[in-house]
This record gives C-alpha cells, structure tokens and sequence, in this order.
C-alpha cells in the first residue's frame, strides 16, 4: 500500500505503543493512526446532524406504517 511510511508506523506501534506483534497486525492502518493521534476527530453529533440523519435514513419505508 503506497503512501504509508510502514517502517516509521512499525516503530510507533511496536515501541511507541508497545503493542504485540500480534496486536499491531490486527488493527487497520486507520485505527493505528488514530491510536497515534493522526486521526481525525469528529465533533459530537448535535441535533441539526441528528435531523438530517434521520431524514436521509428513515426507519420505516415509503407507505409503510408502524403497527
């Protein structure tokens, strides 16, 4: 995978985390970067985000009803 500077995550992993082998294969090179403090941090989903949620992703189907 281009444009990742594996060694340089290897490092922070194993010996800046101190994670197992193991443990550092298993995560995604997202969450490694998150666990490093490289990720992006989302704001709290306020109740203009929620609304538009809801209406983009709607619990129930076009005509149908809740019971």
């Amino acid at each position: 995978m281009s444009g990742l500077d594996w060694p340089g995550l290897i490092h922070a992993g194993l010996h800046g985390l101190r994670l197992a082998p193991d443990q550092f294969w298993a995560l995604t090179p997202g969450e490694l970067q998150v666990m490093l403090g490289r990720g992006a941090v989302r704001s709290a989903l306020l109740s203009d985000g929620l609304a538009s949620l809801m209406a983009r992703f709607p619990d129930e189907k076009e005509g149908q009803q809740n019971a």
